[in-house]
């Protein structure tokens, strides 16, 4: 994995973990899923969480703006619960077929959260 795309998953990682108690971990995939940052792409990530909503999403973008502007990249971020995320059929099987799973610590996982 490049160097640039391992500094986004850790800084997002450890911002989410530590602004929000019931952060589970995320998804990277898309493009990106081969380990490496494509010009003209963005770093497409799911992030889950025990509960998501408005006020969530309103203090999730402020992270994702400091780190697109720190490592001058450009993030794609879709918020779910597993239950969520699991209705979201389309991206769900997208996701769960071809996306890589870091853990809440920024930690690379065999499988991913089930909901």
């Amino acid at each position: 994995m490049s160097e640039l795309l391992d500094q986004v998953i850790s800084k997002l990682s450890n911002a989410l973990r530590r602004k929000f108690n019931d952060f589970r971990g995320l998804y990277l995939f898309g493009a990106s899923v081969d380990g490496e940052i494509h010009e003209d792409e963005d770093i497409e990530i799911v992030a889950l969480f025990d509960t998501e909503d408005k006020t969530k999403r309103e203090q999730i973008w402020p992270v994702i703006g400091k780190i697109e502007t720190e490592l001058d990249v450009c993030i794609d971020l879709y918020p779910f619960t597993p239950e969520g995320f699991k209705q979201d059929e389309d991206l769900y099987k997208e996701v769960t077929a071809e996306g890589v799973f870091y853990n809440a610590l920024g930690i690379k996982q065999q499988s991913g959260i089930e909901p």
